[in-house]
């Protein structure tokens, strides 16, 4: 059977039944990896306000969700807060943390999806069951995803993989 128009293949729709925690990077998936710093050193980011709706559709199929961020910044956390999402920051090793965060979930890998776009997310994107990277993902990363976004990164790639989420839990039904 061919995918539909959002890319949405059987094999696919298998592998999302079996996920119940969707990880996220930040920067350049929440974001479109741009920040504006003023001059006393705050940082502002651009983010897509549809994520927050596509969350809920996550929530509501009882699959977990995760910021796993490298930098420490208030922006993250004021973001991840009001949206509601569990944020670990300062992940030197993002592996690691998404190690810790699935054992303390009581899952597996198998059982895990990874968004992401750069580089530093190839260790989390090698070790999940669906690996999935924005538009405009680094290339050396394009190649380890399962799925790819048509939305680039801070312009709806969440929201469009939440509702990827919610299109193939609706056929199982």
């Amino acid at each position: 059977m061919p995918p539909d128009a959002h890319g949405l293949t059987p094999e696919l729709a298998r592998l999302i039944r079996a996920i119940r925690l969707v990880a996220f990077d930040f920067d350049g998936v929440f974001t479109d990896n741009l920040v504006y710093v003023f001059e006393d050193g705050r940082e502002a980011v651009r983010c897509s306000r549809a994520d927050g709706i596509g969350l809920r559709k996550l929530d509501k199929a009882n699959v977990q969700t995760v910021i796993l961020s490298t930098e420490v910044n208030p922006v993250v956390t004021a973001r991840s807060q009001k949206l509601g999402i569990r944020c670990v920051q300062g992940c030197a090793n993002k592996q690691a943390a998404l190690d810790q965060f699935l054992a303390e979930a009581q899952l597996t890998h198998a059982q895990a999806a990874f968004v992401g776009n750069d580089e530093n997310d190839a260790g989390c994107l090698q070790q999940v069951a669906l690996p999935i990277v924005v538009q405009d993902a680094y290339p050396s990363v394009v190649r380890l995803a399962r799925y790819q976004t048509q939305a680039a990164g801070g312009h709806g790639a969440v929201r469009e993989v939440c509702d990827l989420f919610e299109q193939a839990l609706a056929r199982q039904l």
